[in-house]
């Protein structure tokens, strides 16, 4: 897990190495054990290295192959890296580090750009031949590692955030309309490859891009997600048997594949207790198991230490428990938004960014429970789109997700920024995509391809990497996702979601945990909107910067400064938090810029 930078040139110069350093500074956070600068010509490579397998010089990056006229960035983890390593050796390749990072460039070397499809893992990475003179980049199937980039005539430039590239300098940073539609839509998920400026780019999620020393690209994508019966039926059991299986096998990869001890995020909730009990049943001892939380508010509880707490007695973890106050939460928010490669109005960014610091004090790498419920059909909003019987998919949809209708977005911003229901079209080509059985198949399919990656798995990846520690999601093994897609959706649905894995966890969880409602890492402050952090959001939207950017209809923002608690989204967000949040992460990563 690290940070990746780099620029090519495509007039065949130097590049000048004072972005690049620039980026790095701003990457400093995410791998403080090294940093490494390499160029070649036109190109030039930035690396922050979290040392997490090989932890000897040898595996510092960037990582040059002589031989083989390649050099890697690589941020991530491939956890079937000793088998690919195997093969390779049969194959007549010699290995001078025994970490997965010359893996990738060996693999790159016998199979070309095809090399991604046999990596299992998490990975962003930047790949240059240097007798071809091609840049190669490529994102994992699931987007858990980010990589942004900025292109024009003259160069391209990408980064593992869009803070360094803002800091190298050059980024057009005018507001994309069509991703400002689909940040207030779709809870401040804008899809790839879109960001909120028009200069910046990210690279889709099982995708690669060529690049040639002229400029010329070719993007590509690798992988793609069926949600389609198998042909062979299977009975209930044999699903359970085959999830329990596979996820199995992913917490084991997520525990084996780090020379480093690995930690768990207990947030008292089905899917990280699971975790806990799966990783039990694989035989790990002396486990450390992690839980924030924050105060209660009269309409909810900030913390979830009744259920985390017998989980960890039941599997003696060693268990450390942290308690926020409002008054943290407020202050370090700030902290929190600076370090969001874009803007994140999930209550739990701030929760996490909290809960990493204390955590990295402890362990480098943590298992966490994000996806199982996009995987596994856990949030409420699915039963209620299976049971609408009327209109098209992008309706029964939008009438239980978007956070606004278009008529009301078209109230709340600059008139100049409106010029279409651009989300409503994009969330109707992918519902409408083929290889999808059923309406709810196409929802989580595109919950788990797109929306997920925006969200939850960015945000994880975003405040844990603020302090240097590597998050890993095994409810996001690219073959669990598949083997999940597969299964018939009442099976996911069924008993108020998650059937299969509360079926897994009889008998390994109190059946407190198996049973709760469904939970999120509370942080009621962010939520229901009142006091101080009314005050710090009326500050935010009245104030000079917000006015002059005008962003903004001033009567919209009045409405929900005089009653936020009365404008919530339709899965329960804060409405004024959604608008305070984006210029607070303007006015902090921008204008100071």
């Amino acid at each position: 897990m690290c940070g990746i930078c780099g620029e090519l040139n495509f007039n065949d110069t130097p590049p000048d190495p004072g972005p690049v350093r620039r980026m790095l500074d701003r990457l400093a956070r995410r791998g403080p054990d090294h940093e490494g600068i390499w160029s070649d010509g036109a190109l030039v490579f930035g690396h922050r290295r979290l040392s997490i397998l090989d932890l000897s010089e040898r595996a510092h990056q960037p990582m040059v192959d002589p031989g083989l006229g390649l050099a890697v960035v690589f941020n991530g983890t491939i956890y079937n890296f000793r088998e690919l390593r195997a093969e390779l050796e049969s194959l007549g390749h010699r290995f001078f580090s025994t970490g997965d990072s010359e893996v990738i460039l060996k693999a790159y070397a016998q199979w070309g750009g095809d090399c991604v499809r046999r990596f299992k893992g998490m990975f962003a990475f930047a790949l240059w031949d240097l007798r071809d003179r091609r840049l190669f980049l490529a994102r994992d199937r699931m987007g858990i590692k980010p990589l942004y980039y900025s292109k024009d005539g003259s160069r391209l430039r990408f980064a593992s955030n869009t803070q360094a590239l803002l800091a190298a300098g050059g980024v057009d940073t005018a507001i994309d309309p069509v991703a400002l539609h689909h940040h207030f839509t779709l809870h401040a998920v804008v899809p790839a490859p879109r960001t909120l400026f028009r200069g910046i780019r990210k690279l889709p999620p099982a995708h690669t891009l060529t690049v040639e020393a002229d400029g010329r690209s070719r993007l590509e994508r690798y992988w793609h997600l069926e949600a389609v019966r198998p042909a062979e039926a299977r009975s209930e059991a044999e699903w359970i048997e085959a999830v329990h299986d596979s996820l199995r096998l992913a917490v084991e990869r997520r525990l084996q594949i780090a020379d480093v001890p690995v930690g768990v995020l207990l947030s008292g909730g089905l899917d990280s207790s699971l975790l806990v009990a799966l990783l039990a049943e694989s035989g790990a001892r002396g486990l450390k198991t992690f839980t924030v939380g924050f105060e209660d508010q009269p309409e909810e509880k900030g913390s979830e230490f009744e259920y985390s707490d017998p989980v960890a007695a039941r599997y003696a973890t060693e268990h450390h428990r942290f308690h926020v106050p409002n008054s943290d939460v407020l202050t370090r928010l700030p902290e929190a938004v600076d370090h969001m490669a874009e803007p994140m109005v999930g209550q739990d960014a701030v929760a996490f960014y909290l809960l990493a610091e204390q955590v990295s004090r402890h362990v480098k790498v943590v298992q966490s429970g994000q996806g199982a419920d996009e995987v596994f059909g856990g949030y409420f909003w699915y039963p209620r789109m299976a049971a609408e019987t009327g209109g098209s998919r992008v309706e029964r949809f939008r009438k239980h997700y978007f956070d606004r209708d278009h008529d009301e977005y078209a109230r709340m911003i600059d008139p100049a920024l409106v010029d279409g229901d651009h989300t409503a079209a994009l969330i109707e080509e992918l519902l409408d995509a083929p290889g999808a059985d059923s309406f709810i198949d196409a929802v989580l399919r595109l919950d788990v391809t797109t929306l997920i990656v925006d969200d939850p798995v960015k945000r994880v990846d975003n405040m844990t990497m603020a302090w240097g520690l590597e998050a890993r999601v095994p409810f996001l093994d690219h073959e669990l996702v598949e083997l999940a897609a597969a299964m018939p959706p009442e099976l996911k649905l069924a008993e108020g979601g998650k059937y299969v894995l509360r079926q897994i966890a009889r008998g390994c969880l109190p059946d407190a945990v198996i049973d709760r409602p469904k939970g999120y890492f509370p942080v009621p402050a962010l939520k229901y909107v009142r006091g101080e952090f009314l005050d710090f959001m009326r500050d935010i939207l009245d104030s000079r910067a917000c006015r002059e950017r005008g962003l903004y209809q001033r009567d919209y923002v009045q409405t929900l400064l005089e009653a936020p608690e009365q404008h919530l989204t339709r899965i329960q967000g804060s409405k004024l938090w959604h608008l305070a949040l984006l210029e607070f992460w303007l006015q902090r990563n921008v204008d100071g810029t």
